[in-house]
Order: C-alpha cells, then sequence, then structure tokens
C-alpha cells in the first residue's frame, strides 16, 4: 500500500455547508482600554468552533489558541470575526448568510485593525472548503464544479491575504492553514469508498497547494493541519477500536472528527486541539 496525496476535498465539501449560519461583526464594543491587544480570527465554521449537536461553540481552535495566546500576554483579546458557511466569495464581499455591518467578514476585519493598528498582535484565517462544496454528491464529484472552485479560490485568496496585510501592517503575525481530509473516512465503506478517498486525496492536495502557496506568496505562515491529521499517510496501519487495521489517516479522521460517528466533517475537541497547536507552533517561529 502506497502512501498518496493529503485528502480534505468532498467530505469539507459537503459538509461545511450544513454550517450556514450568521455571523454579526465583533468590530463593535470591545469596550477595551489603550493597552489592550487583539487576536483577530477569521474563517469558516471551523474558525466558529461548529460542532454537530451544539452548533458554533467556544471551543473551536481559535478559541483555543486564545488560551495559548494568553499564557504569553494575560490581556489579550479575542476579536472573532468566522462565520459558519463562509466562502472566500462571501468573505470577500458579503452575503451567503454571514451579517456583517460593515458589509462583509473582511470589511470588518479591516475596519477593526485599522483602528487598532499596532495593537494587533495575531491574526488566524482559514478559508477555501466551502468553495468547493457544492460540487460533492454523495460519493461522486462534478469535476468541472470542483475546477470552477479552485479557480475561485486561487483568484479570491490573494485578494483577501493582500488587504488583511495591508490594514494590518508589520506588526500582526498573520497566519492560515491547509486542511485535512474527512472524506477519508470513505475508507470504512469498502472498495469503492477506498476508491473515492484516493480520489479526494489528490484533489484536497491540489486545494492544499492553492491556499499554501497564496499564504506564503503573501507572507502568512501556514498551519500544516493536513500535515498534523496525518493527511497524506495511508500507511502505517494502526488498529482502530471496533474496526480493526486501517490506514494511520483514516484513523486519525475517526478520533479527531465526527466523521465516523455522526457524519460531519468538523472537528471534535480533540481535533480543534490539534488544529490550535499547528497555528501555535507556526506563530512561534
Amino acid at each position: 500500500m502506497r502512501t498518496r496525496p493529503g485528502t480534505l476535498l468532498a467530505a469539507l465539501l459537503s459538509a461545511v455547508l450544513l454550517v450556514a449560519g450568521g455571523a454579526s461583526s465583533a468590530v463593535a464594543g470591545t469596550g477595551a482600554g489603550s493597552g489592550a491587544t487583539y487576536y483577530v480570527s477569521l474563517g469558516d465554521s471551523l474558525a466558529k468552533g461548529y460542532m454537530p449537536g451544539q452548533g458554533d461553540t467556544d471551543q473551536g481552535y481559535t478559541d483555543r489558541l486564545h488560551t495559548a495566546l494568553k499564557a504569553g500576554d494575560a490581556g489579550i483579546e479575542h476579536i472573532k470575526l468566522g462565520c459558519s458557511g463562509a466562502t472566500t466569495t462571501t468573505l470577500l464581499n458579503g452575503g451567503g448568510g454571514c451579517t456583517y455591518a460593515e458589509g462583509s467578514q473582511l470589511a470588518a476585519a479591516e475596519k477593526f485593525l485599522r483602528a487598532h493598528r499596532g495593537k494587533v498582535r495575531v491574526l488566524t484565517i482559514d478559508i477555501g472548503a466551502n468553495d468547493v462544496q457544492r460540487c460533492a454528491r454523495g460519493m461522486s464529484l462534478d469535476f468541472p464544479c470542483v475546477a470552477e472552485g479552485m479557480s475561485t479560490v486561487g483568484k479570491n485568496l490573494p485578494v483577501i491575504l493582500k488587504r488583511l496585510r495591508a490594514a494590518g501592517g508589520p506588526q500582526v503575525k498573520f497566519a492560515g492553514m491547509t486542511y485535512y481530509n474527512p472524506s477519508l473516512a470513505a475508507w470504512l465503506a469498502g472498495d469503492q469508498g477506498r476508491q473515492f478517498a484516493y480520489l479526494t486525496s489528490v484533489l484536497q492536495e491540489v486545494l492544499n497547494g492553492i491556499i499554501g502557496s497564496s499564504l506564503r506568496v503573501k507572507d502568512f505562515r501556514v498551519a500544516d493541519v493536513a500535515g498534523a491529521f496525518s493527511s497524506r499517510s495511508y500507511t502505517p496501519l494502526v488498529p482502530l477500536p471496533g474496526v480493526g487495521q486501517v490506514p494511520l489517516n483514516v484513523a486519525k479522521i475517526c478520533q479527531l472528527t465526527f466523521m465516523c460517528t455522526r457524519q460531519d466533517i468538523h472537528a471534535n475537541p480533540a481535533g480543534y486541539q490539534v488544529l490550535a497547536d499547528s497555528f501555535a507552533a507556526v506563530l512561534k517561529k
């Protein structure tokens, strides 16, 4: 069994959409004094800490990262701008069920960054998965749709990152992330599922390549969440309770997300901690 590229597309494609929800702007009403510092987070349902049965929570990776940041700056405040269901298009232009007084998630972030220039210490973002979610139907993919979605990410993400950098200035530590691969859970469905997992591995590697290269070009640090979830590692085989021997990447998806228990792509508390740790590691550099 050979190691194949990492995987995210199909499941991340479909389930993040389940999370459509509004996000009101967190820019207003911080109530902090002149000595306050800030961590600003943007993104989709992962940035909101969504979990099935609970909705958006305060236990997501951005909340956990905020706790870690407070160890070095006890007064740092978290400005949580993410929106469940966000795409690069809605983050850039607004719409899609996300409501901000400034018109879009990006505009809200820009306004806050400019109003608190020099006081924002960290900004994180995860975005791009929902741009291709509509392309998945069960264990099949609409390839022209996938290509269009990836093209949209490649067009919109550099614009988003450039504007954030311009608004934030040189003192901000900027970071984004690659995505893990929830669709690896299809491996457990037999031969068809294994073929689907391999296929989405290739496509997810492309998507993560677009995201990663866009981040690096704009001097954003890259949290390798795909690597932390061993998304590319079809070997070695490891035991999965109740199932038997499975590839390492499949085991990680079952252990760190709700895919194998509730068929939901979102991270569980342990998975959100892995995301937070991935960001914390690159922010230390």
